[in-house]
């Protein structure tokens, strides 16, 4: 029913940039209860990094603080990630996951790899 497409990732060298996009299907937007994003590094447990809920309201008080900007596109059923200043240790699949009435679903996920 909902799904959720990751995309944007890629190679890039420390201190650079990328901007990932979420876009969902299957469900109107307005019923998104909030979008979370989680970065998951080789070998480790999958993490919070960001959210926004509706209205607009973002949280950045992960290990990424600092450095993201949350965005979205309602009529394009899409939010967007700006990772700036990346570094090696950011290197990991991004996942972006929606809650609709009070269910979960999680995006396939794309690859960030940070190195020189």
């Amino acid at each position: 029913q909902v799904q959720l497409v990751e995309s944007g990732g890629g190679l890039v060298q420390p201190g650079g940039s990328l901007r990932l996009s979420c876009k969902a299907s299957g469900t109107r937007f307005s019923r998104i209860t909030n979008i979370g994003w989680y970065r998951q590094n080789p070998g480790k447990q999958r993490e919070w990094i960001a959210s926004i809920a509706g209205g607009g309201y973002a949280n950045y008080d992960g290990p990424m603080k600092g450095r993201l900007v949350i965005s979205e596109d309602s009529a394009a059923n899409t939010v967007y990630l700006q990772m700036n200043n990346l570094q090696p240790w950011d290197t990991g699949v991004y996942t972006c996951r929606a809650r609709v009435m009070q269910e979960d679903y999680w995006g396939q996920g794309t690859q960030v790899t940070v190195s020189s």
